[in-house]
């Protein structure tokens, strides 16, 4: 989680909403990433969604079975599918999104609903630093469009 929260402050520096992901294969890192949707005008570009994308190229598959993804937000609806199609074994969870969150906070796609893939998941992983740098950027943020 503490390079998942390197990459979370990657994406501080940019103006982005500070999420890092890191994505794990028996005890090594094979991708990270952070969020890029401002700079690239584009809604997919969430961390997790291009830590798989990096992850599935690295690996020359789609299938990141034996994989674990940490990151530092809990996953939208958009990237908890995600995870789920690119078989990721587990996720490990700094904090809570209580407006998008779709793994127990809004809603919860890895146990509501019947999938072929079950992901495991944790959550509360470096929770304070997790919550901090969210909250810290959004306090500068709105300092910054006064």
């Amino acid at each position: 989680m503490k390079e998942a929260l390197k990459e979370a402050k990657k994406a501080y520096k940019k103006l982005e909403v500070p999420v890092g992901a890191v994505i794990v294969k028996n005890g090594e890192i094979i991708a990270k990433a952070h969020n890029l949707k401002e700079t690239k005008k584009d809604t997919t570009k969430h961390a997790e969604i291009l830590a798989i994308q990096k992850a599935s190229k690295k690996l020359g598959a789609w299938r990141l079975e034996d994989c674990e993804m940490y990151v530092t937000l809990e996953p939208c609806t958009m990237c908890a599918g995600a995870i789920i199609c690119s078989r990721i074994k587990k996720v490990y969870i700094g904090t809570k999104d209580p407006k998008t969150g779709a793994c127990g906070s809004v809603l919860n796609i890895f146990e509501d609903y019947k999938f072929n893939h079950k992901v495991e998941y944790e959550l509360g992983i470096m929770q304070e630093e997790s919550e901090k740098i969210l909250k810290d950027f959004f306090k500068e943020l709105r300092k910054l469009k006064k």
